[in-house]
């Protein structure tokens, strides 16, 4: 049984391997190309773009994506419409206190 995972490991491996190495190329020729003309900062290597993309990851949070929280984000305003006029204001009230608005 444990046969069968061993190809996909692989392929995953491969896959973010490839994706990792494109990214990291990705930002180095955009660096290289717009950092040294704009600011006159230094020209980067592909290992230093690499470190460039983990400190965004973990300065910034996720690469792309974040579907999950946005998602969740667009249904709760869907809630807002099926509310009454009373739980709205409710809602108002309480997001403008936790807001610093009152």
């Amino acid at each position: 049984m444990r046969i069968f995972w061993v190809p996909r490991i692989i392929k995953f491996a491969i896959f973010l391997a490839a994706a990792c190495a494109a990214a990291g190329f990705v930002v180095m020729h955009l660096w290289n190309w717009l950092v040294p003309g704009l600011f006159g900062g230094p020209i980067v290597s592909f290992a230093q773009a690499l470190g460039l993309l983990v400190l965004g990851r973990l300065l910034f949070g996720r690469l792309g994506g974040g579907g999950g929280r946005r998602m969740a984000w667009r249904g709760r305003m869907r809630d807002w419409r099926r509310l009454s006029p009373e739980e709205r204001e409710k809602l108002r009230e309480r997001m403008s206190r936790r807001c610093g608005g009152g």
